[in-house]
């Protein structure tokens, strides 16, 4: 059930009880001062449609179906009409020496509802509400805090039952963070011991058997060779992304892009980023890099520097391949190949930040990359 999901639940559980007892008080002291009242077949009529009023609320809210703004709202109404009704059932004499007949402990209800389904601001608007209809029903203003406590009260028990449901959500929510990582590290490590038993012995296996045969073999050797000391760097290095911080530190993620074919030059220091933008960053990166092995000629070498100033983090890309023809960026994306305008430049533009591409016919390419650090 959708009640059940709900991290505030336990706290309505409560109030449910705090609502059977209240109705048991608001009974008591009901049957105390009926031979005061000036209409106690009214008050007791009244008083059914409290009981009857209190357990539907009860109902709703332990089913759930009642946790919405209308129906707290609701109830906060018919809280204020059953208190003015003590100027019908009661003298002005009595209203004056007493609380109003429902009780003030009932009507609390409607604070504790308000709190635990928006939070302390609206718990504590529902108890100021309580009590200024608590002094319109009195008819003066009288705050005096040494001699009625009410406002203090009501505005205190929305506070802290608003509190308590605010922490119960963050923790529901920190809690489902924690197991979707648990669930993403575990599954990272079968894929990881999926790719050492299984990946990279076969790389290994192709490497060492083109070696033995030689001739045209032997390139299919080398990159087989490249290929798994590539993923065993990925699978040996520092997992930093598994940690549960906020933010990354790029360096960790770009030594894993170094190979025979690409340099990586990276800062003597840290160079920390939101987890997510570093990750981007890294993923516009390897899709550079995989361009490069694509398109820039089979001896083309790659090299990644890393420049962290001021508040600007840059990522420059070079190669030493054939570059690109004008015109021919323009010409893929016309013909449907947007793969560097969404892979890179828009990936980029969506971190606050702007890949620029410089190249000519036999000069390389070179990619700057920079995204703000605090993206």
């Amino acid at each position: 059930m959708a009640a059940e999901r709900d991290p505030s639940t336990p706290l309505w559980r409560a109030a449910q009880v705090f609502r059977l007892l209240s109705c048991g008080y608001a009974l008591g002291f009901q049957v105390a001062i009926t031979t005061d009242l000036d209409r106690p077949v009214l008050g007791w009529a009244l008083f059914a449609v409290l009981l009857g009023w209190s357990t539907v609320l009860a109902v709703g809210y332990l089913r759930g179906f009642a946790r919405r703004p209308s129906w707290v709202l609701a109830e906060l109404v018919v809280v204020a009409a059953l208190m003015l009704s003590t100027e019908v059932v009661a003298s002005a004499a009595w209203i004056d020496d007493n609380q109003s007949w429902p009780t003030t402990l009932w009507a609390t209800n409607a604070v504790i509802s308000a709190a635990v389904l928006r939070g302390p601001v609206a718990g504590m608007a529902a108890g100021v509400a309580v009590t200024v209809i608590n002094t319109v029903l009195k008819g003066q203003v009288d705050y005096n805090l040494g001699r009625n406590a009410t406002l203090v009260v009501e505005v205190a028990v929305g506070l802290a039952v608003g509190l308590a449901a605010q922490t119960a959500r963050r923790a529901h929510v920190e809690l489902q963070q924690a197991t979707r990582l648990a669930a993403a590290v575990e599954e990272r490590e079968r894929l990881s011991r999926h790719v050492h038993d299984g990946v990279m012995q076969v790389l290994a296996l192709v490497a060492r058997r083109g070696r033995e045969i030689g001739g045209d073999t032997a390139e299919l050797a080398a990159l087989a060779a490249e290929q798994e000391r590539a993923l065993r760097r990925l699978v040996s290095s520092t997992d930093t992304d598994r940690r549960a911080g906020e933010s990354l530190d790029l360096r960790m993620l770009l030594q894993r892009r170094a190979s025979d074919r690409t340099v990586v030059s990276l800062p003597g220091t840290a160079v920390p980023l939101a987890a997510s933008v570093a990750t981007e960053l890294d993923a516009a990166v390897g899709n550079v890099l995989d361009n490069v092995l694509l398109h820039a000629g089979p001896a083309a070498r790659a090299y990644v520097l890393v420049e962290d100033v001021d508040d600007t983090v840059t990522v420059s890309v070079r190669d030493d391949g054939m570059g690109i023809a004008p015109g021919r960026l323009e010409e893929a994306v016309r013909q449907g190949r947007v793969g560097v305008a969404k892979s890179i430049v828009q990936r980029l533009a969506t971190l606050g930040g702007q890949a620029l591409l410089q190249t000519a016919p036999g000069e390389g390419t070179e990619w700057e990359l920079s995204v703000p650090r605090r993206a």
